[in-house]
């Protein structure tokens, strides 16, 4: 598959955690490519002794449930100027035999270490006044429920929008923050759980391609996030990678206009394309330190929760 190298990020460094395995393990070879210093961080000290025979990088072993651990491995790092949070876990079990320590398990090492990590690095970002950029990964599982996922999907949920508020904060000090959302990835967690051809086929039968997604193709998306070709994503930009669906915020800055939310979803569906562009988020418009309500804001909450029309 053809890659991203014109994507340059020489003298960068990027963190990339969940880096033994699949998508991680391929971002931090194609950011390689693409000239950054790669810092990978992963529980497992086999995998990394793997990936820095293929590449030079900086490895950190270290389980993720462990804050203190993580604290302590990630301010020792240094200067980051990418971080790729795309370390995951998954659960599986019906919603009535979830087990709490499993779902807080999942919780721990999917969002909590999220924040955590994120923290510190954004906390560097901002003191060095030169910004940076984050990247999540996510799942379509946030907005999307599956069976026998319980755990899983709600940590998704949460880290999608822990991701817009992490954007919100972080954007006015130049730290961009986005997510991509893949569908089940062929890495070695997505095809332990979807090995079963009963359960993989009805997943199929909703992506029009008719095939699950590579790390590549995940990875590429990745890059473009960190890259200054998506320089404008100042709010969450949260791209969902299973050929049916693209969700995400963007904003246009000018004198007048201090900040302008607007929502763009394209949805393919098996009867035809339906397709909502510009519909405001926030239905408020900023300027000057004011806030003017626009007659959207009277009707925001009706029309979310209406049915869109076929086009």
């Amino acid at each position: 598959m053809q890659a991203v190298t014109q994507i340059r990020f020489d003298g960068k460094r990027a963190l990339v955690t969940g880096a033994g395995k699949g998508i991680g393990r391929d971002v931090c070879l194609l950011l390689h490519q693409c000239g950054a210093e790669i810092v990978a961080i992963s529980r497992s000290k086999e995998d990394l002794e793997s990936l820095s025979k293929e590449i030079p990088c900086q490895t950190i072993a270290v389980d993720l449930e462990n804050v203190e651990e993580v604290k302590k491995a990630v301010e020792s790092i240094g200067q980051i100027d990418l971080l790729v949070n795309n370390a995951g876990i998954a659960s599986l079990a019906p919603f009535l035999e979830t087990k709490l320590e499993d779902y807080e398990r999942v919780m721990n090492v999917n969002v909590r270490q999220v924040v955590v990590v994120s923290q510190i690095v954004a906390k560097g970002m901002v003191e060095r006044k030169k910004g940076g950029t984050i990247v999540n990964v996510s799942s379509q599982a946030s907005s999307v429920a599956i069976a026998e996922h319980t755990s899983y999907c709600t940590s998704k949920g949460a880290l999608d929008q822990l991701t817009r508020m992490m954007a919100l904060e972080l954007g006015p000090h130049n730290v961009r923050v986005n997510a991509v959302n893949p569908t089940v990835t062929l890495t070695p967690m997505g095809e332990f759980a979807w090995s079963e051809k009963s359960k993989a086929e009805p997943m199929l039968a909703k992506i029009p391609l008719g095939r699950f997604a590579k790390p590549r193709e995940v990875s590429n998306v990745i890059a473009f996030l960190l890259s200054d070709l998506s320089s404008m994503s100042r709010h969450p930009l949260v791209i969902t990678l299973d050929d049916s669906a693209i969700d995400g915020i963007c904003v246009h800055e000018d004198r007048r206009l201090r900040r302008l939310n607007a929502r763009f979803v394209l949805v393919n569906k098996r009867r035809g394309v339906r397709q909502i562009f510009a519909q405001l988020g926030t239905g408020r418009l900023h300027s000057g330190g004011k806030s003017f309500a626009t007659p959207h804001d009277q009707r925001r909450h009706a029309r979310d929760t209406t049915e869109p029309p076929d086009l």
